[in-house]
């Protein structure tokens, strides 16, 4: 028996069509981005909230008629960025739909599976957060043979090769519980920072994000190719519900293991003004184990002299 509308009359082939076609809504998240999309006549929303609630129906609608839909940021300056480079009128609703169409092919997106606006916002916000660092570090990366010729592209494998071999000795010698590592390197305004979580499965090995892990080995990459002053702290929870703080530091192409007093040192300190803090209760500050660094791995930074000889 052949599906009928909510008419009771067959659907037409359009509507068949339509359910076949998927969809991609683009949302401004943040009250500051939305007053700044305020400046466009053809935007006709002067109010965030009823805006969300407003972009909530209509995803419950698109989803009611079976259109798989995905949820992307609506960044106002890049819309500006990306109108001023194609030469779209950015006061056009027309202009608007391109961007979002240029997100949804960018990545970074969601799937909408009818869960509240409230509780898809911090997904998408974390998600973009997450796509444009992989960007950021991936631009880092592929610049960073432009010293030597025809160096760059060898260069960011090898790194690259690199990092995800670190990453696989940390996953390995992090033993039980659940892991939270962090990889922070200098960047031009604040630092790049990756989080990877980890939980335990019975039997098995850890539950692992797939693209939280290409994040943090691009990272980690960037940070390897370039020579930067960065590290690696991971923190691991027990089953009892005691915390485990080891760390590294990025030397020589590699990362050097930090001692029980220096990652002590590093988390007892406030970083803006220098004085200790107390440490946190149920933490304990230990020696991180040595890597072993993969065949290949010179101690050369990138521009072929050793870390050691950076200032």
């Amino acid at each position: 028996m052949a599906h009928t509308g909510n008419d009771g009359k067959r659907p037409t082939a359009r509507h068949l069509l339509r359910r076949e076609a998927p969809s991609t809504v683009a949302v401004l998240a943040d009250e500051r981005d939305f007053a700044a999309m305020r400046r466009y006549q053809t935007f006709a929303f002067d109010d965030h909230t009823a805006y969300l609630r407003q972009m909530e129906a209509l995803l419950r609608t698109l989803a009611a008629r079976g259109v798989h839909i995905t949820v992307a940021l609506f960044d106002p300056v890049g819309y500006e960025e990306y109108c001023a480079h194609a030469r779209l009128d950015p006061d056009a609703p027309a202009s608007r739909t391109r961007y979002t169409a240029h997100l949804a092919a960018a990545g970074g997106t969601v799937p909408y599976e009818g869960q509240p606006i409230d509780r898809l916002l911090p997904h998408l916000i974390e998600t973009a957060e997450r796509q444009a660092t992989w960007e950021y570090a991936s631009g880092l990366l592929s610049r960073s043979g432009q010293c030597r010729e025809h160096c760059g592209e060898a260069r960011a494998d090898e790194a690259f090769a690199r990092a995800s071999h670190a990453l696989r000795l940390l996953l390995e010698t992090a033993g039980h519980g659940e892991h939270h590592l962090v990889c922070s390197i200098p960047a031009d305004d604040a630092p790049l920072i990756a989080v990877l979580h980890t939980r335990p499965r019975p039997g098995a090995e850890p539950d692992v994000d797939s693209t939280q892990a290409l994040v943090f080995s691009t990272v980690l990459a960037a940070g390897l190719a370039t020579g930067r002053r960065g590290g690696v702290v991971l923190r691991t929870t027990t089953p009892d519900g005691h915390d485990r703080v080891r760390g590294w530091v990025l030397h020589d192409d590699w990362l050097r293991p930090l001692s029980e007093a220096e990652i002590f040192a590093a988390y007892c300190t406030d970083a803006d003004t220098g004085e200790p803090v107390p440490p946190e209760h149920g933490v304990e500050y230990l020696a991180a184990p040595d890597l072993v660094r993969p065949p290949g791995a010179d101690g050369t930074g990138a521009d072929g002299s050793g870390a050691d000889d950076m200032p």
